[in-house]
């Protein structure tokens, strides 16, 4: 077939696909050939054959019988031309009735829909609706659009699905067949029903009123019988292709029979001539360019479709594939006869897709066989499926690369840095300054940039910080205030933009930023905001699809800022709430020297409380708790827990007794937050409690699950307290243990939380094994020691919080301290008068002499009355002059106010009157009562 086509003199065409005057000459020469055929019977005849005629009659019967018998090469052709013909027709009509059945339902789909949206969303629609008499105002308007939009109904009805409009009067006040559930929820309902009117597809969506809440529906349906027919059309069309094929098939097995009649004693010639016109007409319809090159590189064939790709001139054949004029890429394949599949060339301004093959692979004639296929409606379309992948990347990245922490300022700039540049050239967010508070804005808020993102640092537009109230006619204006996506196309016509600045944004334009698009924040009913997106690069400005996308951006990003928002208005309480209950500075004591550290969690505030309690006899309590857990509850439970540690350590209690006093109230609050389901108990929480005593130099501490404290000697040598350890406050029913320990003077005391030593990266056996070194190579001053702890132990992101304490122990001299014991007789209260008298005297403190005397006499009075022996007399002279009067007995002495005509009873009164404070404290073996008098 090859070498016949190269034989063949092919069709010229002019650019343009035009046939030139070449085929009529071909048609001439065929012609000629016809008439020699025809008169070569009667030349032999001429010659001596004179039975010419007889055997030519023979031979045309003969190869009507072959033909007919299936026995000659055209009766097979023809039979398979038939065959296949065949199958494409049923091909053909199967595929044309399913593609016209679905075109039909997706045409019924589609138009329903749109009409009904239309419809819903036409002006005046949701006014009609809460008129008093919708039908008479909607269904005029209804049925002119019916007929306009070829539907078959367009029905408006109320949100209880009674009609208002339908093509039949009749049927206005009925019930509506079909779902509207949906529709009801602000969607739309697409649905195929078999109707009275035969299979149809109808369409539900929402009429909206200008709150967005539902006031009514639209439907509108149409038979798929109406918008079918496509196939009635076609078939006829299909038929007659068919019966074009069938023919052509005839007549080519009819001129491949006559051809060979005389070289095959089977086929004429103009079954050959015919089979020959027919391939050619095929090679030179199809779509696709075919070029024919000889082993020299000469174009030998270019159908019409090569000629119009290649733009070929009208003598190209014969001439050289290199001296056609064509691109060098482009001549050199065709010309080097080399192996090609599918490699894209740009001819002028199309995208060819060129498969060459040799024709000598099996023997055949040097050369090769070139078809060009036009891929440029492809790649076109190649490069929309690009861009909506592209932009589903985007809004992929934005579900996990927006909101990644919960900081509004953070979650802004993520938003910016993601839009810029893969969607806008600058993109700025501004949200109200209450937003950035964690709070809800109000109407009449100013703005503030909090993020801004593009491809240059230098645009002119307000910097990231700035406040900015945009005039009511600017774009951002109008988005807030319809709570919609604003498309400025053309900046430099926009009128209502230039208002906000006229000299900034004569600056925006002349830097080249020339559309706009500006979008609401809103999370639900609220509007947060406001983001910006600016091109400059692209000279095309932004379109609708494009401000899809923007919303759709937007409300993701919107989500995130808003839960920022939350958080930090929760985060801010939480810790507003702590720093309330935590003490603010630590009271005045000479027991000890002090430094502490408080740092709270990034992660959210949490329960860890310390406090200072100065107690009787110039002793001092250290408290440090944890709550487990964080937020309001932990923070409000901390600072109940707090409270009670200052009640119970008024009453000078032990610090087991203590601690079993917290134990108890925390399974009370566990019991009440249980029953009134208040959220999850407390259980969890922890303490240690200590009391030095700087006149014994010991220290007696108890802890509740807590970690163990920490004490470094005067000589720098560190261990941990072996105190032990019991359960966590709440969880009951085992009793604490105390331990007594006695301090040098100049030995610090350091007691932390779990936070400090444990997090999710060290166990808490590695982590007092470093608090152990940092306290070993830390200075005797007790911030420096807080500074060294902090700085070897801090985590980079703490997830607890963590309280610190260092207290460096003092000692309170012999030379302070003055104790005597007092015989069980009232007249030794004249021998404390004189010893008191002569220790003032010494410590240069006579002017307390008269009102220590008054204290004294009485409290040793009371103590050999109603006490027991011994009777134990103690003198400090610490901060204040401290007198304590110690006896055996439990008994509580009562204040009372004692009556006119009462001899006693006034003893504690007047004690109360000249002590600034008084009280009792209680130990194994008795009581002490102390007054204490500050020193002139």
């Amino acid at each position: 077939m090859v070498r016949l086509l190269g034989r063949a003199e092919p069709r010229s065409t002019r650019p343009g696909g035009q046939r030139t005057q070449r085929a009529p000459d071909r048609a001439g020469r065929t012609r000629e050939r016809q008439r020699q055929t025809r008169s070569a019977p009667v030349d032999r005849t001429s010659a001596g054959h004179r039975d010419g005629g007889s055997r030519s009659r023979w031979e045309k019967v003969a190869g009507l019988r072959s033909t007919l018998g299936g026995r000659s090469l055209a009766a097979q052709v023809f039979v398979l031309n038939v065959v296949i013909v065949l199958l494409l027709v049923v091909a053909a009509v199967v595929a044309l009735v399913l593609q016209v059945r679905h075109d039909s339902t997706t045409e019924a789909r589609n138009r329903s829909l749109a009409v009904a949206e239309t419809f819903a969303n036409s002006p005046g629609i949701s006014e009609a609706l809460r008129s008093p008499d919708p039908t008479a105002v909607l269904q005029p308007r209804a049925e002119a659009a019916r007929k306009a939009a070829k539907v078959d109904f367009i029905v408006v009805m109320n949100t209880d699905g009674v009609r208002y409009t339908h093509p039949k009067p009749d049927r206005i006040g009925k019930k509506f067949v079909g779902t509207l559930q949906p529709a009801l929820a602000g969607g739309t309902v697409v649905e195929e029903i078999d109707g009275t009117i035969g299979r149809l597809v109808q369409a539900v969506v929402p009429v909206k009123g200008t709150d967005g809440s539902v006031v009514g529906l639209v439907s509108a349906g149409i038979t798929t019988a109406h918008v079918g027919g496509a196939a009635n059309r076609q078939l006829p069309l299909v038929l007659g292709a068919a019966g074009v094929g069938l023919a052509l098939a005839t007549a080519g097995t009819a001129l491949a029979s006559r051809r060979l009649l005389r070289q095959t004693h089977g086929l004429g010639p103009h079954e050959m001539t015919r089979m020959y016109e027919h391939h050619d007409a095929v090679l030179h319809s199809v779509r696709e360019g075919v070029i024919i090159v000889s082993g020299e590189g000469d174009l030998l064939l270019a159908n019409d479709e090569a000629r119009r790709l290649l733009d070929l001139p009208d003598d190209a054949e014969g001439r050289h594939v290199l001296d056609l004029g064509l691109d060098p890429d482009t001549a050199g394949l065709l010309a080097s006869g080399r192996v090609a599949t599918d490699e894209v060339h740009l001819v002028g301004d199309r995208l060819l897709a060129i498969n060459q093959r040799p024709t000598d692979l099996e023997g055949g004639p040097p050369g090769s066989v070139a078809t060009l296929r036009d891929s440029t409606e492809l790649r076109a379309l190649s490069g929309r499926a690009e861009a909506a992948r592209e932009r589903l990347d985007l809004l992929y990245a934005a579900g996990v690369g927006i909101g990644t922490s919960l900081n509004v300022t953070r979650t802004a700039e993520e938003l910016a840095e993601l839009a810029a540049p893969r969607f806008a050239d600058f993109v700025t967010v501004d949200l109200f300054d209450a937003v950035l508070g964690g709070e809800e804005p109000e109407a009449g808020d100013a703005l503030r940039r909090t993020a801004s993102s593009g491809i240059r640092k230098d645009a002119p537009l307000y910097s990231v910080g700035e406040q900015i109230r945009f005039v009511a006619s600017s774009p951002q204006a109008r988005s807030l205030t319809i709570g919609r996506a604003v498309n400025e196309p053309r900046l430099d016509q926009a009128p209502g933009w230039r208002a906000q600045d006229l000299e900034r944004t004569e600056q925006v334009v002349e830097y080249g930023i020339h559309s706009l698009i500006t979008v609401p924040v809103r999370a639900g009913a609220l509007v947060l905001g406001v983001v910006s997106f600016w091109r400059s690069e692209q000279p095309e400005p932004f379109h609708e699809d494009e401000v899809a996308l923007a919303e759709e951006l937007v409300a993701r990003a919107a989500v995130s800022i808003d839960n920022a928002r939350r958080y930090t208005r929760e985060h801010s309480m939480a810790e507003t709430l702590q720093r309330s209950l935590l003490p603010r500075s630590l009271p005045e004591q000479g027991a000890l020297d002090l430094a502490y550290r408080y740092l709270p969690a990034q992660a959210g505030v949490g329960g860890d409380w310390f406090d200072v309690l100065p107690l009787s006899g110039a002793r001092v309590a250290l408290v440090v708790g944890d709550v487990v857990g964080h937020g309001l509850h932990a923070a409000a439970t901390m600072g109940r827990l707090r409270t009670a540690v200052h009640n119970f350590s008024a009453l000078d209690l032990s610090p087991d007794e203590l601690l079993a006093r917290l134990d108890e109230l925390v399974g009370r609050i566990d019991q009440d937050e249980a029953e009134e389901g208040a959220g999850a108990p407390v259980a969890g929480a922890t303490c240690l409690y200590a009391v030095y005593d700087p006149v014994s130099r010991r220290c007696t501490l108890a802890r509740a699950g807590h970690p163990p404290p920490a004490v470094v000697q005067p000589d720098g040598a560190v261990t941990f307290l072996d105190v032990p350890a019991g359960p966590p406050l709440g969880v009951g029913g085992m009793p604490f243990e105390t331990a007594e320990v006695e301090l040098a003077e100049g030995s610090r005391l350091v007691l932390y939380t779990d936070g400090l030593v444990e997090d999710r990266e060290r166990d808490i056996d590695t982590g007092l094994e470093m608090l152990r070194t940092a306290l070993t190579r830390a200075e005797a001053s007790p911030e420096d020691t807080c500074r060294v702890v902090l700085d070897d132990l801090l985590p980079a992101r703490p997830s607890d919080d963590i309280a610190l304490i260092v207290a460096r122990t003092r000692a309170l001299g012999a030379d302070r301290v003055s104790e005597w014991e007092v015989p069980m007789d009232p007249a030794a209260v004249q021998d404390v008068r004189a010893r008191v008298t002569r220790r003032l005297a010494e410590w240069d403190l006579d002017e307390l002499t008269f009102t220590t005397e008054l204290i004294l006499s009485e409290l040793v009075t009371n103590a050999i009355r109603y006490g027991g022996a011994p009777v134990r007399v103690r003198l400090l002279r610490d901060r204040s002059l401290i007198c304590e009067v110690f006896d055996s007995s439990n008994t509580s002495p009562h204040m009372r106010h004692a009556a006119m005509t009462d001899e006693g009873g006034r003893g504690l009164f007047l004690v109360a009157q000249l002590a600034d404070r008084w009280g009792t404290r209680y130990t194994p073996n008795g009581k002490f009562i102390w007054a204490e008098q500050p020193l002139p």
